[in-house]
């Protein structure tokens, strides 16, 4: 008896837990039983209304009979059955195939318990006349079963979609016209999800699909008009406001040309992230984001060996100097993946290093993380540092970068670039670091403003050292990155929402770009192919010229250029270059395992030379920075500043 009791307790507890005090809940299952009541009762009386042509006085009433007995049975196992599929506690609003493959299964599990409930009673006879249902009879019952089923489920995201069209409606909100590019799954789940949610007031018009199959077809009521040469005059004719493009797998020249088309009609772009972005490959309207500049630059992202990463990266003490910029922070959370043995941060600036460190505790809570505030210039901080921790890797991305700023303050850019680099070095060398990788740029090829001649010694520092010690030093060049922290098109994008103009230097600049994952990307790859001594340099495909970013930046924003937006030429700034170079003339090109990384053989200089002309550039930096530049230019041929004599004295 209380075995009893307490199973009873038992399920009471469980259906207190579920149902709580929610009476919405409650009153919304006790209404899908009564509909579910009454579409048994339809089904059954129903079933012999088909299977005699329609005609209700046409049926056998011993059949109608038999058919009201068996009633009470159905209505109890299509309730049961109904419960053991949870066809109850489904959120319709949202039903997808799931739940009407659920429905399919609770009514074909009903007609077979209808069946052998039949045969075990024996309720049917050889003699055809005597049968105690028609034949027909579970077919059509099953079919009436299901259409009941079916409309009062699904009747519940037609109402959704009813209301959120009202609400739309009543906040004057107004209809956006969409057409969507590339007409599979990702389009599917897109047009699924914009039929069901409160997004209700964006109605795709048309689809476009390259496959000349695909053309007449019609995807969730919505037609394939074509392929991307039909763009423009779609846009015209179904008065197009905004475009998705749908194609996550697609490549970047593939999704380059498809925004070339795009951008040109004036519509609002989004665009699916690739395929790579998307965890559980499932498609979200939520995972939509604005058209970028990056779509236009039309070449594969690079792609590296993970393995080669992970296993060079896992179980070390890894260093990253600059940790909380734009390249040191990317640095830390992709090496934060392939689990380090221990994660230092330094950096001079505390909001950056705060920043990346809050980032990598929520990402990675098992993470032996410790962040330091420290200037590279300060020799007795870093070799503290060095020495406590004992990393056996370090990134060293600490530096000074902007071009015009270094100009002005050329003290300044050698103290920290080339002192802060040399003294990490030596910090490395003397506390038994095994690879030490210098993050540095195409400025240092040809410098022509003294940002770019900072780097190059950086690079003739990491050869020499590689030369002197057991610690393998190597340096990674890379063009400028999209997105970093005073780059030019975070300065486009702010001018362009103040209203312009934009400024651009010369119609003619060009400029080799890449993503900061790219950069950084490459920078781990370097690392993993690095025996010590090499300059590794991405292949970055064509240049780019900074106006047609300006012009494509101002297109994806949804203005014209120089209605909306006027675009300004400023000048070249003191120190920049018309174009950038990735190697001098005088290195050679290597190739690497990654067809998209190569070597280039540096030049040859008298390390000893090197040694003494970096004390007396010390001393300069500190007590006449004026004359910096001048004698920077003694150590590095290929710089020379104006005024300066070509000759090296």
């Amino acid at each position: 008896m209380k075995k009893r009791e307490k199973n009873e307790n038992s399920i009471a507890s469980k259906a207190v837990r579920y149902l709580g005090n929610d009476r919405k809940k409650i009153e919304r299952i006790a209404l899908f039983v009564l509909a579910d009541i009454i579409s048994v009762f339809f089904a059954t009386v129903g079933a012999l209304w088909v299977r005699y042509e329609f005609s209700f006085f046409a049926i056998d009433r011993t059949f109608l009979a038999n058919a009201l007995k068996m009633l009470p049975f159905n209505i109890v196992t299509v309730i049961v059955l109904y419960a053991v599929f949870k066809l109850y506690i489904s959120v319709w609003s949202y039903a997808s195939a799931s739940e009407f493959l659920k429905i399919i299964l609770a009514i074909l599990s009903n007609t077979a318990l209808q069946l052998a409930a039949i045969i075990v009673l024996n309720l049917n006879v050889k003699d055809s006349e005597s049968y105690f249902l028609p034949k027909s009879y579970p077919v059509f019952y099953a079919v009436l079963l299901g259409i009941a089923a079916i409309i009062t489920r699904f009747f519940y995201r037609f109402l959704r979609v009813l209301r959120n069209r009202q609400i739309a409606l009543r906040n004057g909100e107004k209809t956006s016209n969409v057409m969507i590019v590339g007409a599979g799954a990702a389009c599917n789940s897109i047009m699924k999800e914009l039929e069901s949610t409160a997004m209700i007031s964006k109605k795709v018009r048309c689809l476009i699909d390259d496959n000349p199959g695909c053309k007449g077809k019609i995807l969730r009521g919505v037609k394939i008009i074509g392929g991307r040469e039909e763009i423009p005059e779609a846009v015209q004719k179904y008065q197009i406001d905004e475009i998705i493009i749908a194609m996550p797998s697609a490549n970047r020249t593939t999704v380059k040309k498809i925004v070339e088309i795009c951008k040109e009609t004036g519509c609002k772009l989004e665009i699916v992230p690739g395929i790579y972005q998307l965890i559980n490959g499932d498609v979200s309207v939520s995972q939509l984001r604005e058209v970028d500049i990056e779509d236009l630059l039309g070449r594969e992202s690079v792609k590296i060996n993970v393995d080669e990463v992970a296993d060079y990266v896992r179980g070390k003490v890894v260093m990253v100097t600059g940790g909380g910029g734009s390249i040191g922070s990317e640095l830390c959370r992709q090496i934060a993946k392939h689990d380090p043995k221990q994660l230092i941060i330094v950096d001079i600036y505390e909001n950056n290093a705060y920043e990346i460190q809050q980032e990598l505790k929520v990402k990675y809570p098992g993470l032996d993380l410790v962040v330091l505030i420290a200037s590279v210039r300060n020799t007795a901080r870093i070799e503290q540092i060095f020495d406590e921790y004992r990393p056996n890797i370090v990134y060293h991305a600490a530096a000074h970068k902007h071009v015009p700023l270094m100009e002005d303050s050329p003290g300044e850019a050698i103290k920290n670039n080339v002192f802060g680099t040399y003294k990490t070095a030596c910090a490395a060398d003397k506390y038994g670091v095994d690879r030490f990788v210098l993050v540095s740029t195409d400025k240092a090829v040809n410098p022509t403003n003294i940002m770019g001649a900072s780097k190059r010694i950086c690079e003739m520092i990491i050869q020499m050292m590689n030369e002197e010690s057991k610690t393998e030093f190597v340096a990674v060049r890379f063009g400028n990155v999209l997105g970093s922290n005073g780059s030019v098109i975070p300065l486009f994008k702010k001018q362009i929402e103040l209203g312009g103009p934009v400024t651009v230097t010369d119609p003619n600049i060009i400029r080799y770009f890449m993503t900061i994952p790219e950069a950084v990307s490459l920078i781990l790859q370097a690392g993993a192919y690095a025996k010590g001594g090499e300059i590794f340099v991405l292949d970055m495909g064509e240049p780019v010229k900074i106006l047609e970013l300006a012009e494509n930046l101002i297109k994806l924003s949804g203005y014209r250029v120089g209605e909306d937006i006027e675009i300004v030429f400023t000048g070249l700034r003191p120190g920049e270059k018309m174009y950038e170079e990735m190697l001098m003339d005088e290195e050679g090109l290597k190739g690497t395992e990654n067809e998209l990384i190569h070597i280039g053989k540096p030049l040859e200089f008298d390390k000893a030379e090197l040694k003494r002309e970096l004390e007396e550039l010390d001393k300069i930096s500190r007590e006449t920075p004026e004359k910096v530049k001048e004698y920077v230019s003694r150590i590095v041929p290929q710089y020379r500043p104006e005024g300066i004599k070509d000759k090296k004295n």
